[in-house]
């Protein structure tokens, strides 16, 4: 046995990201005692400027939207107690063939190596537990989700560390609810057109496919809480539409495949850290 706290490290690639997918098991932690650590990739400059201004339009200013989205990032932190947040402050991509894809800076255009060294360091000094991140798609395709995925894999690498690891997903199930509730929400959403659906009905994973079941409920304020902190994509959020209540009830359970794991835990689980306490 070791003094060292149990550590959680989530890595994801946006300032809000790590409230749509993960707040709830990072509150829920947090509140167990275990330390929290919060890898945030890129800037989120690529988010919408004040007045819901989007990228390549007149008045976005990318170093003004990343400045702003770093304060709600800390102030989303403070609402879901995480103990540690790093940035590794990569110029945010954009989505999948955006132009921004290709700047230098992007984190896109980062070999996977750098970024990948950068992230180990933070390991050898947190020694995490477990690892969070996405799957090998970055769950829907976006770009910075995608190289999140692979420096955390190549960072694991680097390491002599053995954590528990997992890549976020959602039931089918799950999907399919979503796109009921977001029909309520919008009446007015015309038919989705049928390539579309059939994309959609690709992210995520079958219900006997996931490992872990982590029930969240109790801390489901918290997450809306801390997807609220970042104001400035509201627009973005559909979550917020529903209220606390009715999000509650749809996102209570986080979901995840368990990729690596020493402790031989059996699966499927409803603690990340089953095997370790």
């Amino acid at each position: 046995m070791t003094d060292r706290p149990l550590t959680l490290m989530a890595v994801h690639a946006h300032p809000d990201d790590e409230a749509t997918g993960t707040g709830g098991i990072l509150a829920r932690y947090a509140a167990e005692g275990i330390r929290t650590v919060l890898v945030t990739c890129t800037d989120g400059g690529c988010g919408d400027g004040p007045g819901g201004v989007k990228p390549g339009d007149s008045g976005h200013d990318p170093a003004a939207v990343a400045l702003m989205r770093r304060q709600e990032l800390k102030a989303s932190c403070d609402v879901l107690g995480i103990s540690d947040l790093e940035m590794l402050e990569y110029a945010d991509s954009g989505m999948m063939g955006w132009p921004g894809n290709d700047a230098p800076e992007s984190f896109w255009q980062t070999p996977v190596e750098d970024g990948a060294a950068r992230l180990a360091e933070l390991m050898r000094h947190y020694r995490p537990d477990v690892v969070v991140t996405y799957d090998e798609n970055g769950f829907y395709g976006h770009p910075d989700h995608i190289q999140a995925h692979r420096i955390t894999m190549a960072a694991l690498e680097m390491t002599d560390l053995t954590p528990k690891v997992y890549w976020t997903t959602a039931p089918r199930s799950m999907m399919r609810r979503f796109g009921e509730v977001m029909r309520e929400f919008h009446e007015d959403m015309p038919e989705p057109d049928p390539a579309e659906t059939a994309a959609l009905a690709e992210i995520g994973l079958p219900d006997d496919e996931i490992t872990t079941w982590v029930d969240t409920t109790a801390y489901s304020g918290q997450k809306f809480d801390a997807l609220a902190a970042h104001a400035s994509q509201g627009e973005n959020i559909f979550f917020l539409r529903m209220g606390k209540q009715r999000f509650g009830e749809l996102m209570g359970m986080e979901t995840f495949v368990r990729v690596r794991d020493t402790t031989g835990a059996g699966t499927p689980e409803n603690d990340l850290f089953a095997g370790l306490r």
